[in-house]
Formats: C-alpha cells, sequence, structure tokens
C-alpha cells in the first residue's frame, strides 16, 4: 500500500477540479497533517466544505477520508522510523523484545490515527442490539475472532465464534436481519473470508470488519468498516504486526459496549465469574 497515497493523487490531478485540486496540493504538501488531523479541521483550513473533502477522497479512489489517512500513513513512514524494527544476529533477547514492543507501539498509535469515530460508535451500536453476535476469521484470524468471542461472552452480548471453517459457513448462513456479523481479515481479501461475507449478505444481518486495506472487497463491502495501520518488517509479515491493533479495537468495543449498558453486563460478568470460580482450586 506504500506510495498509493500521494501517488494515487499525482496520477488523479489533471482530471480533479479547482477546489479538489487545492485539498490535493495541501495534502501532497503536508500529509503528515492530514495524518493528524479531522475532515472538519481540513476543510476548515482550506475554507471548503467537509463534502468537498469526502468526494475528493472519492475522487481519487478512497472510500471516504479515513481511508486516505490509512494511505497516507504508509507513506510517511521514513526509513530512521523503522531502524528499531531493523533485528540483527548480534540482538540479545532483551534487544529483540524492545524492538518488537516498539513496533507494537507504532502499530497501535498508527491505528488510533486512522480509526474513525463514527465508525466505532456505530459498530458499537449493532453489537448492542444485536439478537445474535457471531465473531468469523481464517487462519490467524481466527485467534482474533475467538479472544473477540472470549470478551463479548461476558458482556451480555449473545456472542458466538467456531473455530472450523465449515462451522462457520454454515452458522452463517442461519444468521437473520437481527444479527451482526464481525469478520476479521487483515488483507481484506481472503477468499474464505469473502465468501463468508457473501453468506451473510444473503441473510440481511448486518456486517462489521477490521482490516488494514479500506479498499479490499470485504473492506468495500462490510456495513461498518474499522481499520488498522501496521508495517511489515524482514521478520514479521504486516498482518501479524496488525494483530496487536485488531486485539485493541475489539478491547474497546468490548469495553464500550460495557460502559453503554453497564447493568446488564455486570449481571453477565458475575455469572461468568461466579462459573469459572467452581473450577479454580
Amino acid at each position: 500500500m506504500a506510495q498509493q497515497g500521494l501517488a494515487g493523487i499525482t496520477s488523479h490531478y489533471p482530471r480533479l477540479s479547482d477546489k479538489e485540486k487545492k485539498i490535493a496540493d495541501f495534502v501532497l504538501a503536508h500529509p503528515e497533517q492530514i495524518v493528524h488531523q479531522t475532515i472538519s479541521q481540513v476543510a476548515d483550513k482550506l475554507e471548503v466544505s467537509d463534502a468537498t473533502v469526502s468526494r475528493f477522497c472519492k475522487r481519487i479512489g478512497y472510500k471516504g477520508y479515513q481511508a486516505l489517512k490509512i494511505a497516507l500513513a504508509a507513506d510517511i513512514i521514513t526509513p530512521n522510523e523503522m531502524l528499531h524494527e531493523d533485528v540483527s544476529e548480534q540482538d540479545t533477547a532483551k534487544v529483540i523484545a524492545e524492538k518488537i514492543f516498539h513496533s507494537n507501539t507504532r502499530t497501535l498509535e498508527n491505528t488510533l490515527q486512522v480509526l474513525d469515530d463514527k465508525e466505532l460508535e456505530q459498530a458499537a451500536a449493532l453489537l448492542l442490539g444485536a439478537r445474535r453476535a457471531e465473531f468469523y476469521g481464517f487462519g490467524g484470524s481466527n485467534m482474533v475472532a475467538m479472544d473477540a468471542y472470549h470478551k463479548f461472552v461476558r458482556s451480555g452480548v449473545s456472542a458466538f465464534a467456531f473455530p472450523d471453517s465449515h462451522l462457520q459457513l454454515m452458522s452463517a448462513s442461519q444468521l437473520s436481519d437481527q444479527d451482526v456479523a464481525f469478520i476479521f481479515s487483515h488483507s481484506g481479501a481472503s477468499k474464505d473470508a469473502y465468501q463468508l461475507l457473501q453468506t451473510v449478505k444473503k441473510t440481511g444481518a448486518k456486517t462489521i470488519a477490521i482490516t488494514g486495506f479500506p479498499k479490499s472487497p470485504i473492506g468495500r463491502q462490510v456495513d461498518v468498516a474499522l481499520h488498522t495501520s501496521s508495517e511489515e518488517t524482514e521478520y514479521r509479515s504486516e498482518a501479524l504486526a496488525s494483530r496487536i491493533a485488531q486485539l485493541s479495537i475489539i478491547d474497546a468495543l468490548y469495553v464500550t459496549v460495557i460502559m453503554r449498558q453497564k447493568q446488564k453486563a455486570q449481571a453477565s460478568v458475575e455469572k461468568v465469574r461466579n462459573a469459572i470460580a467452581a473450577t479454580k482450586m
């Protein structure tokens, strides 16, 4: 995804309107400001409407302002900022741990910058209103889906998850328009995850996804898309690095749901604690 943001603006520039070119000039000159500012802040600075900025983002191929921010965040990472990832054979275990921790910190900071508060609110509202919430993921993403289930089953939300891919598809086919399907796919282009999404869409259930690529097939087709921002290195894939961000988004949604239905959630958490207490010595 690197270079896609700035390079994409340059390629579309001749076909932009005067107002859109004004926005493009600002983005090309100050991409770091876009990453750290809201759409309203940019619109006010350039004396254009929020809608104009939104149209500009779509004109150059992005779903919206947040998607552009994700692309720019990848563009403006400099080699110096990635030095902490440069693990060598001479590094001690402690030094390697420090570099991995620093990498995770960057992933969390970058993801926080590109998270859309409206999408987060909408995701929380869908989970709160769902008759049933199912969490889906394939391969490494299934571990994140199971972690989400482990959390939300305590919250009072009727949560479900399955480790087997066939069981996921079977269960997805039984959803209704009162349910929510939550899909984890870093690439947003996993064949299994995409097939599952198509199965869910036939049921009328609402869909939420966490992905690192807003322009991906899954990112474009779900009702709510939450995005992570991570970096690939020689020793860790981008998908592996994004896992910590996915888990953190789930933590944030879990706490939001808990706070929005505190009394019900407290009763549910207490039931879980009492059940688990019997297993402890």
